[in-house]
């Protein structure tokens, strides 16, 4: 990948040897790293896709971490991460994707930065494991919930920081940690994690179907133990487009009862088909091998605001909350 001057971050076309000559190829990136997104532009005829939605010759879209960008027919999955650099001198070897061919003169090799970088990486996985362990505040409601722990890199990778905080945790085996979520949008909201590095669902395949089945039992576990689970509906499930990197599955109470419920993105994330079934999920990978997402589910985000139980719709955010609070257990 080569790097280009001009724009905020590093923009650069990806290109392929074929024999002794170099072939100009398939996508354009354009990265703000302020922003934490990529811009990827498709400059080839090939299938290009962004967590499998077809980008189409001459698009753009908007490319966050934790999304998987195919090249050529799924046949080269990359990831993009953004990572702070802080500390550090200007003669610290970089990656290509990193190095400006404009650098300013002005930087001394003494000089300390603090610079955001972008770079693609093919995806892979790799393991870990710990001990089995229930912590006596698994079952406790997620309002007020907070940590102290400082995430390095763009926010998108925290759950990845999250997931080793022994603060965080409240339940973990040799598969899975539980942690709750950090903006809780209901009383009980946890996170069921692979030890596994597994970016998303789209990097899912039929050899992760006995652990997704684990993570199901285990988000099932959470539910058993919860005080209030004989008067709260749970759902289990997956968001199509995550916007955090690391395959997490969301176990929340239907309530909807949170301050971090702010948003008609919040609330159509949980309450349309953007939030996909975990039965639904297992039961495609069995049958597929892998998971796939419907053209302009995205667009499921900006649906009307429409209760999940009478589908009456509202028109605010404080209304819907007040709407709600009549379907609450008496």
């Amino acid at each position: 990948m080569s790097s280009e001057p001009g724009g905020s971050g590093f923009s650069g076309r990806k290109r392929f040897a074929s024999g002794s000559s170099w072939v100009h190829l398939q996508v354009q990136l354009k990265a703000d790293c302020n922003k934490g997104y990529v811009t990827i532009k498709q400059m080839g005829v090939n299938p290009t896709t962004v967590d499998l939605i077809d980008i189409g010759k001459d698009k753009e879209v908007k490319m966050k971490p934790g999304q998987v960008l195919h090249i050529v027919n799924q046949l080269y999955p990359y990831m993009v991460k953004f990572s702070e650099e802080s500390g550090k001198t200007v003669t610290e070897e970089r990656t290509a994707a990193e190095k400006r061919p404009n650098e300013n003169s002005e930087s001394s090799d003494e000089q300390s930065v603090h610079r955001k970088s972008m770079k693609t990486e093919k995806v892979g996985a790799q393991g870990s494991s710990a001990d089995q362990k229930l912590s006596s505040s698994s079952a406790s409601p997620n309002k007020g919930v907070s940590s102290k722990t400082e995430h390095s890199g763009h926010w998108s990778q925290g759950l990845k920081s999250s997931m080793k905080d022994p603060n965080m945790q409240v339940y973990k085996d040799d598969k899975t940690v539980v942690i709750k979520d950090k903006y809780p949008k209901a009383r009980y909201h946890w996170l069921v994690l692979p030890w596994d590095s597994i970016s998303s669902l789209q990097s899912v395949t039929k050899e992760h179907l006995e652990l997704l089945e684990h993570m199901h039992a285990v988000g099932e576990k959470m539910i058993e133990q919860c005080p209030e689970k004989e008067t709260l509906e749970f759902r289990l499930g997956y968001h199509a487009i995550p916007s955090m990197s690391q395959l997490h599955l969301h176990v929340i109470s239907q309530d909807f009862d949170s301050p971090a419920l702010k948003t008609k993105k919040h609330w159509n994330s949980f309450t349309t088909e953007y939030f996909l079934n975990s039965t639904d999920v297992i039961e495609m990978v069995r049958s597929k091998g892998r998971v796939t997402v419907k053209e302009r589910t995205a667009e499921l985000l900006k649906l009307p605001l429409r209760c999940h139980i009478c589908k009456q719709m509202l028109s605010t955010i404080p209304q819907l909350k007040t709407h709600l609070s009549k379907h609450w257990p008496k």
